[in-house]
């Protein structure tokens, strides 16, 4: 019921934005819509969860992980495909027109994994998980088990070459999905034991140094199987990704835990439906740097009654280009 009545604010204080113009160019010779208006111009959704950015952001590919610049003009996403995991942006120009997405400067190497971008609420920084190592030998390419939090600078308007965090937050375990809040206090999921448990941990930003990650209670960390969660600025909440518990939708779903000023947490409040699902494909939540959008990752299938009657070979070469088919996809 908390859950429920969680969820029942989210989504009726989000749909009070405007609704921004979107249109076509027939002038782009790549056939690429011309958008403008917040978010990609996307009508904004309502109670039920939304396809966000369909064919253009979700175009059936593997795609989840939403970071946003504070005043909304960049947007980046992250792509898995087989043996390529890569970061992909978009932004607004000066006229108001976003451009197509392409990949992000500091994640072409297609020799290691890049995803799960998030942007600090400054702007200043967007940290990522990357399997990149310096000097690598032919078995450390394109190999998960190198995972760790690297981060770019802004310079320029745009990005600085990409560096590797570090201890304490590195280790030689696995660290990934980063989460920062105003005061620059790091949250990230550090997977033990060959990554056969996750919990989400907390790092304090003292003079510009990372402190001793700490590994948070059972008011966050309430099973042996958590990950990628999602920070608020104020550190008023964190939205995560929980399995093996008894009030699961459907295998992993997404959860919300609330800080009080005692730094004690109120334990993990399952969001429900239609966020969650009966499918176990909920694992990147994010929450708009305005407050009121939830984005989340989930891997929903195809509604077999849209078929046509009739396959044709061209239906069947589209239909993998089409969200909801069952691989992940983001939604809003």
């Amino acid at each position: 019921r908390a859950g429920s009545a969680l969820l029942l604010f989210i989504t009726t204080s989000l749909v009070l934005a405007c609704s921004p113009q979107v249109e076509k160019d027939s002038a782009r010779e790549a056939g690429f819509p011309t958008l403008t208006g917040d978010y990609l111009g996307q009508p904004l959704p309502g109670d039920t969860p939304e396809v966000f950015a369909p064919g253009i952001i979700t175009t059936g590919m593997y795609t989840r992980d939403v970071a946003m610049t504070p005043d909304g003009s960049e947007l980046y996403f992250g792509v898995l495909l087989g043996s390529i995991a890569a970061i992909v942006g978009t932004h607004r120009d000066e006229d108001g027109v976003w451009s197509e997405p392409e990949v992000a400067s500091f994640s072409r190497d297609s020799r290691f994994f890049n995803l799960e971008p998030h942007i600090t609420p400054d702007g200043s920084r967007l940290l990522f998980l990357s399997t990149k190592v310096e000097d690598p030998e032919p078995d450390e390419l394109r190999n998960w088990s190198n995972q760790n939090i690297w981060a770019v600078d802004r310079v320029d308007g745009g990005w600085g070459e990409p560096y590797d965090l570090g201890p304490p937050v590195n280790s030689q375990d696995a660290e990934f999905f980063p989460s920062v809040t105003r005061d620059g206090t790091l949250y990230f999921t550090r997977g033990i034991n060959g990554g056969q448990e996750s919990y989400i941990f907390r790092s304090r930003l003292v003079d510009g140094v990372y402190q001793e990650p700490e590994r948070l209670g059972a008011g966050v960390n309430s099973t042996s199987n958590q990950f990628n969660a999602f920070i608020s600025p104020d550190e008023r909440y964190l939205i995560l990704c929980t399995g093996d518990r008894d009030d699961s939708v459907g295998g992993t779903d997404y959860y919300v835990t609330f800080r009080n000023e005692a730094d004690e947490w109120s334990g993990p409040i399952n969001l429900g439906p239609p966020v969650n699902t009966a499918l176990a494909g909920e694992f990147s939540p994010y929450v708009s740097p305005d407050g009121r959008f939830l984005f989340f990752m989930s891997s929903r299938p195809f509604n077999m009654e849209n078929l046509p009657d009739s396959l044709t070979w061209e239906y069947l070469q589209g239909f993998r280009q089409l969200p909801e088919t069952g691989n992940a996809g983001i939604y809003w």
